[in-house]
Protein backbone atom coordinates (compact mmCIF):
# COMPACT_ATOMS: atom_id res chain seq x y z
CA UNK A 1 0.00 0.00 0.00
CA UNK A 2 2.93 2.66 0.91
CA UNK A 3 4.60 1.96 -2.46
CA UNK A 4 0.63 2.20 -4.12
CA UNK A 5 0.41 5.92 -2.42
CA UNK A 6 4.32 6.98 -3.06
CA UNK A 7 3.54 6.55 -6.40
CA UNK A 8 0.17 8.33 -7.20
CA UNK A 9 1.87 10.98 -5.43
CA UNK A 10 4.86 11.30 -7.75
CA UNK A 11 2.93 10.45 -10.83
CA UNK A 12 0.22 13.82 -9.56
CA UNK A 13 3.55 15.97 -8.44
CA UNK A 14 4.48 15.44 -11.97
CA UNK A 15 1.28 16.88 -13.63
CA UNK A 16 1.03 19.75 -11.80
CA UNK A 17 -2.67 20.83 -11.46
CA UNK A 18 -2.48 24.28 -10.45
CA UNK A 19 -0.52 27.44 -11.79
CA UNK A 20 2.03 27.08 -8.93
CA UNK A 21 3.12 24.08 -10.36
CA UNK A 22 1.88 21.53 -7.74
CA UNK A 23 -1.20 20.07 -6.66
CA UNK A 24 -1.52 21.07 -3.24
CA UNK A 25 -3.23 18.17 -1.71
CA UNK A 26 -0.94 15.49 -2.87
CA UNK A 27 2.12 17.72 -1.48
CA UNK A 28 -0.07 17.39 1.88
CA UNK A 29 -0.23 13.47 1.47
CA UNK A 30 2.89 13.23 0.35
CA UNK A 31 4.43 14.94 3.59
CA UNK A 32 1.83 12.96 5.66
CA UNK A 33 3.41 10.02 3.36
CA UNK A 34 6.89 11.06 4.93
CA UNK A 35 5.76 11.66 8.73
CA UNK A 36 4.26 8.39 8.97
CA UNK A 37 7.10 6.19 7.55
CA UNK A 38 9.84 8.62 9.39
CA UNK A 39 7.75 7.71 12.51
CA UNK A 40 7.60 4.06 11.84
CA UNK A 41 11.01 3.46 11.08
CA UNK A 42 11.66 5.20 14.61
CA UNK A 43 9.45 2.75 16.19
CA UNK A 44 7.45 5.64 17.35
CA UNK A 45 3.62 5.79 18.62
CA UNK A 46 1.83 8.55 17.58
CA UNK A 47 1.74 9.60 21.07
CA UNK A 48 5.30 9.43 21.65
CA UNK A 49 5.77 12.23 19.00
CA UNK A 50 3.17 14.15 20.04
CA UNK A 51 5.24 14.22 22.73
CA UNK A 52 8.45 14.98 21.47
CA UNK A 53 6.95 17.60 18.98
CA UNK A 54 4.31 18.97 21.15
CA UNK A 55 2.00 18.52 18.39
CA UNK A 56 -1.24 16.85 19.03
CA UNK A 57 -1.95 13.60 18.77
CA UNK A 58 -5.10 14.46 17.04
CA UNK A 59 -3.13 16.90 14.26
CA UNK A 60 -0.82 14.26 13.65
CA UNK A 61 -3.75 11.77 12.35
CA UNK A 62 -4.70 14.56 10.02
CA UNK A 63 -1.33 15.17 9.00
CA UNK A 64 -0.30 11.35 8.10
CA UNK A 65 -3.76 11.07 6.72
CA UNK A 66 -2.68 13.74 4.30
CA UNK A 67 -6.04 16.11 5.58
CA UNK A 68 -3.83 18.28 7.78
CA UNK A 69 -2.39 22.07 6.57
CA UNK A 70 0.59 21.85 7.93
CA UNK A 71 2.56 24.86 8.59
CA UNK A 72 6.33 25.37 8.43
CA UNK A 73 6.75 25.58 12.28
CA UNK A 74 5.20 22.73 13.06
CA UNK A 75 6.83 20.66 10.22
CA UNK A 76 10.05 21.75 11.77
CA UNK A 77 9.04 21.04 15.37
CA UNK A 78 8.13 17.33 13.84
CA UNK A 79 10.88 16.99 11.70
CA UNK A 80 13.45 17.83 14.66
CA UNK A 81 11.51 15.10 16.83
CA UNK A 82 11.98 12.56 14.33
CA UNK A 83 16.16 13.27 13.96
CA UNK A 84 14.90 14.18 10.05
CA UNK A 85 16.12 16.91 7.63
CA UNK A 86 13.15 19.39 7.23
CA UNK A 87 13.65 18.97 3.23
CA UNK A 88 13.34 15.61 3.37
CA UNK A 89 9.79 15.68 3.99
CA UNK A 90 8.62 18.20 0.85
CA UNK A 91 10.79 16.34 -2.13
CA UNK A 92 8.98 13.76 -4.02
CA UNK A 93 11.56 10.11 -3.19
CA UNK A 94 13.98 9.35 -5.67
CA UNK A 95 15.90 5.81 -5.17
CA UNK A 96 19.47 7.54 -4.00
CA UNK A 97 17.71 9.65 -1.17
CA UNK A 98 16.00 6.49 -0.14
CA UNK A 99 19.29 4.60 0.65
CA UNK A 100 20.84 7.39 1.58
CA UNK A 101 18.18 7.40 4.58
CA UNK A 102 18.26 3.88 5.29
CA UNK A 103 21.70 4.39 6.04
CA UNK A 104 21.75 7.61 8.13
CA UNK A 105 19.66 5.78 10.15
CA UNK A 106 21.07 2.27 10.14
CA UNK A 107 24.71 4.70 11.39
CA UNK A 108 22.42 6.03 14.02
CA UNK A 109 21.57 2.71 15.59
CA UNK A 110 25.47 1.95 15.15
CA UNK A 111 28.14 1.14 17.77
CA UNK A 112 31.38 3.34 17.82
CA UNK A 113 33.37 0.30 16.10
CA UNK A 114 30.68 0.20 13.00
CA UNK A 115 31.46 4.04 12.70
CA UNK A 116 35.13 3.41 12.11
CA UNK A 117 34.93 0.56 10.05
CA UNK A 118 32.52 2.91 7.93
CA UNK A 119 34.73 5.36 7.73
CA UNK A 120 37.97 3.51 7.00
CA UNK A 121 36.20 2.68 4.34
CA UNK A 122 34.67 6.04 2.85
CA UNK A 123 37.65 8.23 3.98
CA UNK A 124 40.91 5.60 3.91
CA UNK A 125 43.01 8.37 3.70
CA UNK A 126 41.87 9.79 6.71
CA UNK A 127 42.01 7.61 9.14
CA UNK A 128 45.23 6.78 11.45
CA UNK A 129 44.44 3.33 12.71
CA UNK A 130 46.85 2.32 15.44
CA UNK A 131 47.84 -0.87 14.61
CA UNK A 132 46.66 -3.24 17.79
CA UNK A 133 49.14 -5.42 16.96
CA UNK A 134 52.22 -3.79 17.23
CA UNK A 135 53.46 -3.52 20.31
CA UNK A 136 56.11 -1.16 22.08
CA UNK A 137 57.88 -1.49 25.42
CA UNK A 138 59.12 1.47 27.35
CA UNK A 139 60.29 2.28 30.63
CA UNK A 140 63.98 2.93 32.21
CA UNK A 141 66.57 0.14 32.29
CA UNK A 142 65.54 -2.83 34.44
CA UNK A 143 62.16 -2.22 33.36
CA UNK A 144 61.92 -5.75 32.42
CA UNK A 145 61.48 -4.90 28.58
CA UNK A 146 63.57 -7.17 26.74
CA UNK A 147 62.73 -10.24 29.08
CA UNK A 148 58.62 -9.51 29.36
CA UNK A 149 58.77 -8.21 25.33
CA UNK A 150 60.09 -11.77 24.38
CA UNK A 151 57.79 -13.28 26.45
CA UNK A 152 55.00 -11.89 25.12
CA UNK A 153 55.70 -11.95 21.70
CA UNK A 154 55.66 -15.77 22.42
CA UNK A 155 52.67 -15.76 24.13
CA UNK A 156 50.98 -13.88 20.84
CA UNK A 157 52.94 -15.36 18.59
CA UNK A 158 54.72 -12.23 17.16
CA UNK A 159 58.30 -11.41 16.02
CA UNK A 160 60.35 -9.52 18.67
CA UNK A 161 62.63 -6.87 17.71
CA UNK A 162 64.92 -4.23 20.02
CA UNK A 163 65.40 -1.32 18.35
CA UNK A 164 68.98 -0.66 19.35
CA UNK A 165 69.31 -4.21 17.47
CA UNK A 166 68.24 -2.77 14.54
CA UNK A 167 70.07 0.78 14.98
CA UNK A 168 73.37 -1.54 15.53
CA UNK A 169 72.81 -3.19 11.96
CA UNK A 170 72.02 0.32 10.34
CA UNK A 171 75.10 1.98 11.74
CA UNK A 172 77.36 -1.04 11.27
CA UNK A 173 78.32 -0.21 15.14
CA UNK A 174 77.55 -1.76 18.85
CA UNK A 175 75.18 1.55 20.75
CA UNK A 176 77.85 2.32 23.07
CA UNK A 177 80.17 3.32 19.82
CA UNK A 178 77.29 5.02 18.44
CA UNK A 179 77.14 6.96 21.25
CA UNK A 180 81.18 7.48 21.87
CA UNK A 181 81.24 8.57 17.83
CA UNK A 182 78.41 10.99 17.25
CA UNK A 183 76.92 11.76 20.55
CA UNK A 184 73.61 11.39 22.07
CA UNK A 185 72.60 14.05 19.12
CA UNK A 186 73.57 11.37 16.63
CA UNK A 187 72.11 8.39 18.19
CA UNK A 188 68.76 10.20 18.49
CA UNK A 189 68.87 10.84 14.66
CA UNK A 190 69.28 6.71 13.98
CA UNK A 191 67.18 5.46 16.52
CA UNK A 192 64.57 8.04 14.66
CA UNK A 193 65.88 6.34 11.23
CA UNK A 194 65.09 2.97 12.35
CA UNK A 195 62.14 3.28 14.05
CA UNK A 196 60.52 4.51 10.50
CA UNK A 197 62.22 2.00 9.32
CA UNK A 198 61.00 -1.04 11.23
CA UNK A 199 57.68 0.47 11.47
CA UNK A 200 56.92 1.02 7.17
CA UNK A 201 58.93 -2.25 6.77
CA UNK A 202 57.00 -4.73 9.46
CA UNK A 203 54.21 -5.63 10.13
CA UNK A 204 52.63 -6.96 13.69
CA UNK A 205 55.58 -7.33 16.13
CA UNK A 206 56.40 -6.63 19.52
CA UNK A 207 59.49 -4.22 20.35
CA UNK A 208 61.35 -3.06 23.19
CA UNK A 209 62.85 0.55 23.08
CA UNK A 210 65.79 2.37 24.82
CA UNK A 211 64.12 4.67 27.69
CA UNK A 212 65.55 7.57 26.83
CA UNK A 213 63.51 7.57 23.77
CA UNK A 214 60.97 9.98 25.47
CA UNK A 215 63.22 13.16 25.71
CA UNK A 216 63.06 13.11 22.26
CA UNK A 217 59.32 14.92 21.26
CA UNK A 218 59.41 13.78 17.51
CA UNK A 219 60.61 10.09 18.07
CA UNK A 220 58.58 9.63 20.96
CA UNK A 221 55.39 10.91 19.49
CA UNK A 222 56.06 8.78 16.09
CA UNK A 223 56.36 5.64 18.34
CA UNK A 224 52.82 6.84 20.00
CA UNK A 225 51.39 7.07 16.75
CA UNK A 226 51.73 4.00 15.28
CA UNK A 227 52.45 1.51 18.31
CA UNK A 228 50.01 0.48 20.97
CA UNK A 229 52.86 1.57 23.53
CA UNK A 230 53.12 -0.64 27.33
CA UNK A 231 54.71 1.30 29.97
CA UNK A 232 56.67 -1.27 32.51
CA UNK A 233 56.92 0.90 35.79
CA UNK A 234 58.86 0.32 38.79
CA UNK A 235 60.39 1.90 41.82
CA UNK A 236 63.87 2.94 40.80
CA UNK A 237 65.55 0.76 43.45
CA UNK A 238 64.20 -1.91 41.62
CA UNK A 239 65.18 -0.82 38.38
CA UNK A 240 68.78 -0.71 39.53
CA UNK A 241 68.61 -4.24 41.41
CA UNK A 242 67.66 -5.63 38.37
CA UNK A 243 69.92 -3.83 36.31
CA UNK A 244 73.23 -5.25 39.03
CA UNK A 245 71.49 -8.38 38.96
CA UNK A 246 72.08 -9.37 35.23
CA UNK A 247 75.61 -8.41 36.13
CA UNK A 248 75.80 -4.87 34.97
CA UNK A 249 77.65 -2.76 37.62
CA UNK A 250 77.81 0.61 35.56
CA UNK A 251 75.04 2.35 37.10
CA UNK A 252 77.09 1.96 40.71
CA UNK A 253 80.59 2.19 39.71
CA UNK A 254 82.19 5.07 41.03
CA UNK A 255 79.36 6.74 42.03
CA UNK A 256 78.01 7.14 45.13
CA UNK A 257 74.96 9.19 43.71
CA UNK A 258 73.77 6.91 41.46
CA UNK A 259 70.47 6.30 43.15
CA UNK A 260 69.72 9.78 43.52
CA UNK A 261 70.12 10.35 39.71
CA UNK A 262 68.21 7.33 39.14
CA UNK A 263 65.37 8.64 40.87
CA UNK A 264 65.78 12.03 39.06
CA UNK A 265 65.71 10.75 35.92
CA UNK A 266 62.45 8.62 36.53
CA UNK A 267 61.05 11.70 37.65
CA UNK A 268 61.74 13.94 34.82
CA UNK A 269 60.72 11.08 32.73
CA UNK A 270 57.12 9.91 34.57
CA UNK A 271 54.84 12.39 32.84
CA UNK A 272 55.86 11.03 29.59
CA UNK A 273 55.99 7.81 30.31
CA UNK A 274 52.33 8.11 31.73
CA UNK A 275 51.26 9.21 28.08
CA UNK A 276 51.70 4.72 26.84
CA UNK A 277 48.26 3.41 25.99
CA UNK A 278 49.12 0.64 29.13
CA UNK A 279 50.82 1.23 32.22
CA UNK A 280 52.00 -2.13 34.14
CA UNK A 281 53.53 -1.54 37.52
CA UNK A 282 56.02 -4.20 37.61
CA UNK A 283 56.80 -3.29 41.42
CA UNK A 284 57.02 -6.22 43.71
CA UNK A 285 56.22 -9.05 41.04
CA UNK A 286 57.63 -11.78 39.92
CA UNK A 287 58.13 -11.82 36.35
CA UNK A 288 55.54 -14.39 35.48
CA UNK A 289 52.92 -11.96 37.27
CA UNK A 290 53.75 -9.17 34.59
CA UNK A 291 53.57 -11.09 32.29
CA UNK A 292 50.04 -12.03 33.07
CA UNK A 293 49.13 -8.74 34.11
CA UNK A 294 50.05 -7.55 30.73
CA UNK A 295 48.64 -10.49 28.95
CA UNK A 296 45.31 -9.69 30.45
CA UNK A 297 45.16 -6.34 29.62
CA UNK A 298 46.02 -6.71 26.25
CA UNK A 299 43.52 -9.23 25.62
CA UNK A 300 40.94 -6.99 27.30
CA UNK A 301 41.72 -4.60 24.47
Amino acid sequence: MDTDITTNIKDRIAKPSNHYGIDEGVLLGFIGDRVRKARISKKLSRKALSELSGVSQRYLAQLEAGTGNISVLLLYRIAAALGENIQWFLKPEIQHESRVSRMVLALQNANEEQHRQILEILEPQKITKKPVRRLAFIGLRGAGKSTLGRQVAEKIGLPFQELNDDIEEVSGIPVNEVMALYGVEGYRKLELQSLKNIIGSRGSMVLAVAGGIVNEPETYQFLLDNCTTIWLKARPEEHMARVRSQGDERPMAGNPDAMRQLKNILSEREKSYSRADVVINTSGKSTQQSLSDILRVLYRR
